[in-house]
């Protein structure tokens, strides 16, 4: 099964004042993944092309003074590129606030049918001003093609 666009459940306590957000899910079978592992897998491992744009990414957003390396978020640690904010057995929160947006990457995993999970990755944001938006609007078109291939990554497999 391939991921999904899904409805995304607002306002949030993850960023409060989110205006914009955007929900995939992906069936994985078998039971017993925690959001973590899930997290882990998805984002602990970005394949090649995605880190090349992360990479691109960064030299372009340090030219306008934006962040280009996650804050340690005290003991949490990270995953991947990305501060781990909270986490339970069935939700990990990740993200940071930067000058022109904050944002939240939400992992979470429930029950789907008997011999199923379902893993869905929230992305919250919060933007601050014209840069936030135009950031927001330049990295779109990535977004859409990066987070489903990133949640293939859960079920251990990349696309």
């Amino acid at each position: 099964m391939k991921p999904r666009p899904a409805p995304v459940h607002l306002p949030s306590p993850h960023l409060p004042n989110t205006d914009w957000a955007d929900r995939f899910e992906l069936a994985l079978n078998g039971k017993g993944l925690t959001a973590m592992e899930a997290a882990e897998r998805a984002l602990g491992n970005l394949p090649p092309w995605v880190s090349g744009l992360m990479a691109m990414r960064n030299r372009l957003v340090s030219l306008v003074g934006l962040k280009t390396e996650a804050p340690k978020h005290g003991n949490q640690g990270l995953i991947g590129p990305f501060p781990v904010v909270s986490r339970t057995d069935d939700e990990v929160v990740l993200g940071f606030d930067d000058a022109h947006l904050d944002f939240r990457i939400i992992v979470d995993i429930r029950a789907g049918s008997a011999v199923n999970q379902i893993v869905g990755v929230t992305t919250l944001i919060r933007r601050h001003n014209t840069l936030g938006r135009i950031y927001l609007a330049a990295v779109m078109p990535f977004h859409k093609v990066i987070v489903p291939t990133l949640l293939t990554g859960a079920a251990g497999a990349r696309g």
